[in-house]
């Protein structure tokens, strides 16, 4: 991007082309906000994990390949190449690891903040191809007995290796020397299962429909026939105990007739109730009761002092 930015740029009426740079005269940096600490010998670079990781601080993984905005720097020299660290901080947490790149055996090693999954396995063990150590190597270059005898013991290799190799090539040629009967034969088969999902789909969706359910139905088991068919003929037997159901049929009954009968009674109570208030309040006049009632007052002298007087 950075090259990118030298087009196309706009140049303010003010500017001065003796001042060098339009960078130089806005006061900015080529980089912009990767260089905010380059006065320090930091420089904010796009960093790409190399391998699987463990974060110290929240304890997750990390996986290769995930990207941080680093800060760079240089830590020293290995013979005529530069060591750089790098420190930046985990996308999940606070915690901040450093990085620093071993030239001496091609790899990165952790400094501080993390630690690295280990997934390591010999590579004998699956018949991989070994990658020659420093030490063969350099014997190789210089010693021309060794690498005869190297190169001997590669043919005998290669040669107990032979049978493996026919058989595998054998059998890829078998399954796949016709490729249009192959691909028939599957494409076949995976219509006919296509075909059977089909239609269990379509039984399951009636069966649904029939019981107003809406859930998802597991497929059938042997066991599953077995009991269903068992409990079929008992029932046709009359083997089955059905008394607990009975029972519960009963006791709900009896539920139901307890409450319609605490239901009328109160309705027959509220009825009663009502007609023995309309008998019992008198039919009281307002205008004679007023003027037949004893209204007593009192009167509060100047002094304090209180009379009562019957009015």
């Amino acid at each position: 991007m950075g090259e990118r930015k030298g087009t196309n740029l706009y140049y303010p009426p003010d500017y001065d082309p003796r001042v060098g740079g339009l960078n130089k005269f806005l006061g900015t940096h080529a980089l912009r906000e990767r260089a905010r600490k380059l006065h320090m010998g930091i420089l904010i670079i796009r960093f790409e994990m190399p391998y699987n990781i463990w974060c110290n601080g929240c304890g997750n993984h990390i996986g290769m390949g995930v990207r941080y905005n680093a800060e760079k720097k240089k830590i020293g020299m290995y013979y005529s190449t530069p060591l750089y660290q790098f420190r930046m901080k985990c996308h999940l947490c606070d915690n901040h690891f450093e990085i620093k790149t071993d030239p001496a055996n091609l790899d990165y090693v952790i400094v501080s903040g993390a630690r690295r999954q280990e997934n390591r396995w010999d590579p004998k063990e699956n018949e991989q191809i070994v990658p020659e150590t420093k030490e063969v190597s350099h014997r190789l270059y210089d010693d021309a007995m060794y690498k005869l005898e190297h190169k001997v013991e590669d043919k005998k290799i290669a040669k107990s290796r032979d049978k493996v190799l026919e058989s595998a090539i054998s059998l890829n040629d078998a399954t796949w020397k016709d490729d249009y009967s192959s691909n028939c034969a599957l494409r076949s088969v995976f219509r006919a299962k296509k075909k059977e999902l089909k239609k269990k789909q379509g039984l399951n969706q009636l069966l649904l429909n029939k019981s107003g359910l809406k859930i998802d139905l597991v497929e059938e088991h042997e066991d599953d026939v077995k009991t269903a068919k068992l409990l079929i003929d008992n029932t046709k037997k009359g083997t089955v105990d059905t008394t607990p159901l009975k029972k519960l049929v009963s006791i709900v009954r009896s539920k139901n007739k307890t409450k319609n009968k605490m239901k009328n009674i109160s309705q027959s109570l509220l009825k009663r109730k009502i007609n023995t208030s309309k008998q019992i309040l008198p039919k009281i006049d307002i205008a004679t009761s007023s003027k037949s009632a004893n209204i007593s007052t009192s009167l509060v002298s100047y002094d304090g002092s209180s009379t009562d007087t019957e009015a």
